[in-house]
């Protein structure tokens, strides 16, 4: 018995029957994104808009703020009198020997006893200042110098200091406690100040700033003496 072979047909695929509510999702998500960019355009737009209306306002809010800053804290306007007179004018002649470079703290205080807190006043100053010093040689007098021979006789003036000041760029207030029942003293500083000057002075004059000026002025005169041609030079009190 003869069977005759038959090949299977090919099955055709199921068509998928679309989903609405897959399809309503994607929609409605496609709305969403569309709604959050024309949200984000929205608010970048506005907010040009926003800034350009302010900016005006600002600057004339820096403006008044500077104004207001100056009227506060104004500077200072130094007009010098355009007429000078020169009262004196003197020949020096001082040889200054030596220089000291002193640093002090000095500290100011008003009513610091038991109600301190509360009535008193005190700050720290921290003082920068300088101390010249040397011979003046226009108190040299000519019994004041003589010769023997090769040997020359001087007797130089005392040393005296010259300059003894603050550095008023360098000096400074460290700290100041007003008491909360009271105002700054302004005149406190000031007393510091006058103070600091005194004790720079005392410091350099207990350090031996005198004796120092004379020894260098006489080992200067000494090298000048004998380049003009006197050996032997000596120094009298």
């Amino acid at each position: 018995m003869d069977y005759e072979q038959q090949t299977p047909q090919p099955q055709q695929p199921e068509k998928k029957t679309p989903n609405p509510l897959a399809t309503l999702l994607k929609v409605l998500l496609g709305l969403v994104v569309i709604s959050l960019v024309l949200v984000i355009l929205a608010f970048s737009f506005v907010s040009r808009q926003v800034d350009n209306a302010l900016h005006p306002l600002q600057q004339v809010n820096a403006g008044l703020s500077t104004q207001v800053s100056r009227l506060l804290n104004p500077t200072p306007t130094v007009i010098p009198d355009p007429v000078s007179i020169v009262r004196e004018v003197q020949t020096l002649a001082r040889l200054e020997t030596i220089q000291y470079s002193v640093e002090k703290i000095i500290t100011a205080e008003l009513n610091q006893g038991a109600f301190g807190s509360l009535f008193g006043d005190r700050l720290l100053f921290v003082a920068h200042g300088y101390v010249i010093a040397g011979v003046d040689l226009s108190k040299l007098t000519a019994e004041d110098v003589r010769i023997e021979g090769t040997t020359l006789w001087v007797t130089l003036p005392a040393a005296e200091v010259f300059v003894g000041t603050l550095d008023n760029e360098s000096s400074y207030v460290y700290d100041r406690d007003t008491g909360l029942l009271r105002r700054a003293d302004s005149n406190l500083e000031s007393t510091a100040r006058r103070a600091a000057e005194a004790e720079i002075l005392k410091t350099a004059t207990e350090d031996g700033i005198l004796e120092q000026a004379e020894t260098n002025a006489e080992a200067y005169l000494m090298s000048l003496f004998n380049s003009l041609g006197y050996p032997r030079v000596i120094f009298q009190d």
